[in-house]
């Protein structure tokens, strides 16, 4: 029985793409498009597509943001996230934010078609690069805690880990932006990382949070 595919992302090349090789699949039958996560979860609302394959970097609300609303309002929906990011933080992120599967899009139209297909399946769909750094996270022995984080960097990582802007931490901790952007600054230095999802990653690692 052929399906509903939405197809989410904010470039009108890369849906017109998807859609050319969506439709040539038997199991799919409507595809319907979304340019942003708002777009996509009111098309997702509308329509009840089996599949979402969703795109990271979205205006208005990003792909993991819509992931975790999908994961919790639409449970029958799977969310494939289709991105161009293939380290190991972004790929926790996308799952633990209820993603179903998380797929690169340098992979060949047969291998994107064949994991499409997997999920339709109820398989987890897994880039093969993807696959091999997630399993090498896991199989990475214990770090221990050993990193010197004060109070308020801590606080700091904490909300950044659970997805809030420097805007939201510091509205949060009653600071100004640029005090809490000095504490991400500083955290980021400790843990030898160079963006938000590779400190979640390394923090976790490290048991300084918890995932």
């Amino acid at each position: 029985m052929s399906q509903t595919v939405l197809i989410a992302d904010d470039h009108t090349l890369v849906r017109a793409g998807l859609r050319a090789l969506l439709e040539g699949l038997p199991e799919v039958g409507t595809v319907i498009e979304a340019g942003n996560g708002r777009e996509a979860l009111t098309a997702i609302a509308a329509h009840r597509p089996a599949v979402v394959l969703m795109d990271i970097a979205m205006p208005e609300l990003n792909g993991l943001e819509a992931a975790a609303i999908v994961s919790r309002d639409h449970p029958a929906t799977r969310t494939i996230v289709l991105s161009m990011h293939g380290t190991g933080a972004y790929v926790l992120q996308a799952l633990r934010a209820g993603a179903a599967g998380y797929l690169l899009k340098d992979e060949s139209i047969e291998r994107l078609a064949e994991l499409l297909r997997q999920t339709m399946q109820g398989k987890p769909p897994l880039s093969a690069p993807i696959a091999t750094r997630l399993l090498g996270y896991f199989h990475e022995p214990d770090v221990p805690a050993t990193t010197s984080l004060t109070q308020r960097e801590q606080e700091v990582l904490t909300l950044l880990a659970k997805g809030l802007t420097i805007g939201d931490v510091a509205r949060a901790l009653e600071i100004t932006p640029n005090t809490a952007a000095s504490y991400t600054k500083s955290l980021y230095r400790k843990l030898e990382v160079t963006n938000r999802a590779e400190a979640t990653l390394e923090a976790t690692r490290r048991g300084l949070i918890r995932l």
